[in-house]
């Protein structure tokens, strides 16, 4: 694979990682509940990424754009668990005192938010294959960029919770806390909505 191709590749898969979207709000509001939870969240929401990267590279992502009714099902899916979690922390009372979650509950939060976005799974397709030099085997280096895509992404969020992390005591904070969980629970509700209403 030529070298200007891996380098446009990573640069793009940066700016990806780099537009907010459901994956920061809940990286955020994770980070309510400390490191663990936040770094299980991360960790769901990779594997969610891999699984479409890889349906992707494999072609079985395509179901998705011949299908209309698994698109939306899967579409209305994600967007009810979206406003779900949205509802959820805008009505929570949160404490310093109150135990966190546990953390597969965070894992499992950021897995379904991912594997439950159809619009990953499309975006997958029309993605990888852009880097994908001609002539050469389409499969194999499709689950190479498949697995880099994962990564880059994986090493962005990372580097999200590490700087949360460092200003962990900030977000402990009596007021901080919870005003900071009612502001990502409204991303969430807001993300959760406006997928309902765009069909595409």
């Amino acid at each position: 694979m030529p070298l200007e191709n891996i380098v446009a590749f990573v640069a793009a898969s940066f700016l990806i990682a780099l537009s907010p979207g459901p994956g920061t709000a809940m990286v955020l509001r994770q980070s309510v509940h400390g490191r663990k939870a936040a770094l299980a969240t991360v960790f769901g929401m990779e594997v969610g990424v891999a699984c479409w990267a890889v349906a992707a590279a494999l072609g079985l992502s395509v179901l998705l754009t011949a299908s209309e009714i698994a698109y939306h099902g899967l579409r209305i899916a994600g967007a009810v668990f979206l406003i779900y979690l949205g509802v959820k922390a805008l009505i929570s009372k949160t404490t310093a005192e109150k135990a966190p979650p546990p953390a597969s509950h965070a894992f499992r939060s950021g897995l379904i938010v991912n594997l439950a976005n159809p619009k990953l799974g499309v975006f997958a397709i029309s993605f990888l294959p852009q880097f994908v030099p001609a002539g050469e085997a389409g499969q194999g280096v499709l689950l190479f960029l498949a697995v880099g895509w994962v990564l880059i992404d994986t090493v962005w969020y990372l580097i999200i919770v590490s700087i949360l992390h460092t200003i962990r005591g900030w977000l402990s904070r009596p007021r901080v806390r919870p005003a900071l969980e009612k502001l990502s629970g409204g991303v969430l509700l807001a993300l959760g909505i406006r997928l309902v209403l765009d069909p595409r």
